[in-house]
């Protein structure tokens, strides 16, 4: 299902620049607000992480354009707990490749945007930070844990020229399981982005 979806937004974004009337492509980058939903999450709280990567912005007309981007991105979450005598932090961190492929709507500089993203997972660690009674901070592997592959959505708006600087702000969301293997307590990424943008090779 995963590898039908992937080969169907390739194929739609080649179709998307065979009749793009006007191509430009840029740069982002920005702070990312990450955690994890779904009925196995517990009491897990938010993080802060990077992202950034690169875009192409295929314009069908001036109102309407598809833009794939491929993304690296930090997501996870962190849990604490305090016990008699001492307390815990555990911090995950999960590193993907993101490609999201979205369709724009542009009025003037704002826009508005939606559409799938894929996800490859290149990395995962989890931080464990103890204080009081045992004291100390270890780090392990989890990739074996977590899905080597993600798909969910993104939507946002912002505000960009179509060459020139930019800002947006974007929800990530994930559609399946983050587990490996997958339980009936799902969990399932959750991403604000807040970035800058700059676009080359417009009009």
């Amino acid at each position: 299902m995963q590898k039908s979806l992937l080969l169907l937004s390739v194929l739609a974004g080649s179709a998307t620049l065979t009749h793009a009337q006007t191509a430009s492509f840029g740069i982002k980058a920005g702070a990312s607000l990450t955690n994890l939903t779904g009925d196995g999450t517990g009491n897990t709280k938010n993080i802060f992480g990077f992202h950034g990567g690169l875009v192409a912005n295929l314009a069908l007309n001036d109102a309407f354009s598809i833009q794939p981007e491929v993304l690296y991105s930090m997501k996870g979450t962190k849990t604490e707990g305090s016990f008699t005598g001492y307390s815990t932090k555990l911090t995950s961190r999960l590193h993907y490749i993101d490609v999201p492929v979205l369709a724009r709507v542009n009025a003037g500089g704002l826009f508005f945007e939606l559409g799938p993203q894929i996800g490859f997972l290149v990395a995962a660690k989890q931080k464990r930070e103890v204080t009081g009674t045992g004291a100390g901070t270890s780090e392990q592997d989890i990739k074996s844990g977590v899905r080597t592959v993600d798909f969910g959505y993104a939507a946002g708006l912002g505000y960009q020229l179509s060459n020139g600087p930019g800002i947006g702000l974007r929800y990530n969301g994930g559609f399946i399981d983050t587990k490996n293997p997958s339980s009936s307590s799902a969990v399932r990424n959750s991403a604000f982005q807040l970035y800058v943008s700059y676009m080359f090779g417009g009009k």
